[in-house]
C-alpha cells in the first residue's frame, strides 16, 4: 500500500487506510466502526423515488404553488448524486 496511485483493494480497506484514526476504536470493548454504505445506499433509493413521486404528484396537482416541488425534485437529484457515490464506493470494494 505504499504506491499512492495504485487501486485499493478490498484487503487496503480490511487493514485500514494510513492515516486513519478511529477514535472510538476499543472503548468498552467495541469493535472498530465500520462504515454503513448498503444502509446508505438503501436510504438514498428511497429517497430518490420517494421525493422524485412527490414532487411529480405535487405538481399534477391543481392550484398548487410550485415551491414545495421545487424542493422535492432538488432533493430528488442530491438523492440520485448520493447513490451514484456510494455505488461507485462498494464497486471499488470498500466493505459496509
Amino acid at each position: 500500500m505504499s504506491d499512492p496511485h495504485r487501486p485499493r483493494s478490498r484487503d487496503d480497506y480490511a487493514r485500514g487506510l494510513p492515516n486513519h484514526h478511529d477514535p472510538t476504536a476499543g472503548i468498552g470493548g467495541a469493535p472498530p466502526a465500520r462504515s454503513a454504505l448498503t444502509l446508505r445506499l438503501v436510504l438514498a433509493a428511497f429517497g430518490l423515488v420517494f421525493c422524485l413521486v412527490a414532487g411529480l404528484l405535487w405538481l399534477s396537482g391543481d392550484a398548487l404553488p410550485v415551491w414545495p416541488a421545487v424542493v422535492l425534485l432538488l432533493l430528488a437529484a442530491v438523492a440520485a448524486v448520493d447513490l451514484v457515490v456510494v455505488a461507485r464506493r462498494k464497486a471499488r470494494g470498500e466493505p459496509g
